[in-house]
């Protein structure tokens, strides 16, 4: 078993000294200043507390439509839709490939009719939206600005987030279609849509929660989402967008993990790297191109399911890094995801947590109350050259797409997952109840179960969807979406034509598969 005097590293493998005195180095930065360490407004939460966004979606459009109606009642300020495997992966529901995974991650959706039903009662001017969704995110997002529009509002009303982060996937998650180089088309065309047509739409979450996920440290997740950031943005430059017109509207989204000091110092460095890529990088001269806006999601990949009840702690401590931290929005994971969708309960008490952080603790009542910490502000420097250290490796690899084809980023990430799997078996890192501290009997707790009519129904709701529209309407708008994917054109008017003619996810998704074909990994041996 771990003792008290190997607790000497953090997650990152950064060496902690037994105490800290001051440094030299430390900055005088005041918070709402560039670099932003301290926070990206003067007064952060004195002004307004952040975002709380529960991550929710299950089963069909009216069981998602209910839950959110349910979490708004309770104090959420704002939705973050997930969406089932099949609508994440351009398939409909009524495809062989989608069988038996219908609802279950997400909320499935294959038409505009579904988007609409999730949606139903829910003014879309009041409350800020955040979808989950990537390699389908322009089409999902053509749908939402639909249903807006069916409201009767203009789509320079709306605000949320699409993550449109396509080139996590590749190297973390696995949720791709297209070739990269077409994947990053799409999300330029979104960037250049909304700089005209949503304004208030953040275009991208540029994630590191998934990248962490999949087993990276906190030096890693930053360093390999700002590399993903760096080739998104030099994509729009490329194609003609200048910086300033939209890098206001990007944001990114991170993990918060268990190593509590890491975790804060990891977001106070994000924000000084980025506002250095920026404004040094790429001549940024608006200072809001140089804010780092981010959301925050608790750790899944740390609950477990021997003693879920352990999860609500986990949870507590990461919540309160990220606030700590000074994210704008924040999700915090229910007890029982190691086993199943949420129960409303279980969701409640998630988001409960964050109530009692915001309104109970005190750590809102000032502006970065851990600035000025030795320790805090060793770890936050130590971090940024960190991460500047692996940008300089991925840029003379030739950048990171580069880094991806190859694999490296790939196995950085296998190498670093390994490394804390080995830490847990042999424990030098102790998780309670799982490797230490177990309890004989196994404790049991409600969870959720899906409805196995549930795909059955979906699949005709679908098929009557496609009996009742015009097909020469959908048809139509599939042939000139398909042209205009060959050509170089912004195709999110396309495919807003086509949602709005109720062409399904996987029919678009299959017009722009014949234009471009699929991407497949390359196996290494």
């Amino acid at each position: 078993m771990r003792d008290l005097k190997s607790l000497r590293q953090t997650d990152s493998g950064i060496e902690w000294e037994s105490f800290y005195r001051p440094n030299k180095e430390t900055r005088n930065d005041l918070p709402g200043e560039y670099p932003y360490t301290r926070g990206i407004q003067p007064n952060m939460y004195r002004g307004r507390l952040w975002t709380m966004r529960q991550y929710a979606g299950f089963g069909s459009a009216a069981e998602t439509n209910q839950r959110f109606k349910y979490l708004l009642a309770h104090g959420q300020t704002g939705l973050s839709v997930a969406f089932d495997l099949p609508t994440q992966m351009g398939l409909d529901s009524d495809h062989t490939l989608a069988a038996g995974e219908v609802g279950k991650v997400g909320v499935a959706i294959d038409t505009l009719r579904d988007m609409e039903t999730v949606f139903e009662g829910i003014p879309l001017d009041q409350v800020s939206t955040s979808m989950t969704i990537n390699a389908t995110a322009a089409i999902l997002l053509a749908m939402y600005i639909a249903v807006a529009k069916k409201q009767g509002l203009s789509p320079l009303v709306i605000n949320g987030t699409v993550q449109n982060d396509i080139l996590k996937e590749y190297i973390a998650r696995g949720l791709y279609i297209y070739p990269p180089r077409f994947s990053l088309r799409l999300v330029t065309d979104v960037f250049d849509y909304c700089r005209e047509n949503v304004p208030n739409w953040n275009t991208i979450s540029i994630s590191g929660y998934h990248i962490r996920e999949a087993g990276s440290t906190a030096i890693q997740e930053l360093a390999f989402t700002f590399a993903n950031a760096i080739m998104y943005v030099q994509a729009a430059v490329d194609s003609g967008l200048d910086i300033d017109s939209f890098a206001p509207r990007l944001s990114f989204f991170f993990d918060t993990h268990n190593d509590f000091l890491e975790e804060i110092s990891k977001f106070r460095a994000a924000r000084r790297i980025w506002a250095k890529i920026t404004k040094e990088r790429f001549g940024a001269r608006n200072p809001k191109s140089w804010m780092l806006r981010f959301h925050a999601q608790t750790a899944g990949s740390s609950l477990t399911a021997q003693q879920p009840d352990n999860n609500v702690i986990r949870v507590a401590i990461q919540a309160l890094a990220a606030v700590l931290g000074g994210t704008q929005s924040l999700h915090t994971n229910s007890k029982d995801e190691a086993l199943a969708i949420p129960t409303e309960e279980a969701a409640r008490l998630a988001l409960r947590t964050q109530q009692i952080i915001a309104y109970e603790s005190g750590v809102t009542s000032t502006v970065d109350p851990v600035g000025g910490s030795y320790a805090i502000e060793t770890l936050t420097e130590k971090i940024e050259a960190g991460v500047g250290q692996l940008l300089e490796k991925i840029d003379g690899l030739g950048g990171m797409l580069t880094a991806i084809e190859s694999g490296w980023i790939q196995c950085q990430i296998q190498e670093a997952a390994y490394r804390y799997q080995r830490s847990i078996e042999e424990k030098d890192r102790i998780i309670v109840g799982v490797n230490q501290f177990q309890t004989e009997e196994e404790q049991k707790i409600p969870i959720h179960i899906s409805d196995p009519a549930l795909e059955a129904a979906q699949i005709e709701n679908l098929s009557q969807t496609r009996a009742n529209r015009n097909e020469s309407a959908a048809r139509g708008a599939l042939d000139r979406l398909e042209n205009a994917a060959r050509g170089s054109q912004n195709l999110m008017p396309y495919i807003l034509e086509a949602v709005e003619a109720y062409a399904t996810v996987g029919e678009i998704s299959d017009a722009f598969r014949r234009a471009h074909g699929e991407y497949r990994e390359a196996l290494t041996i």
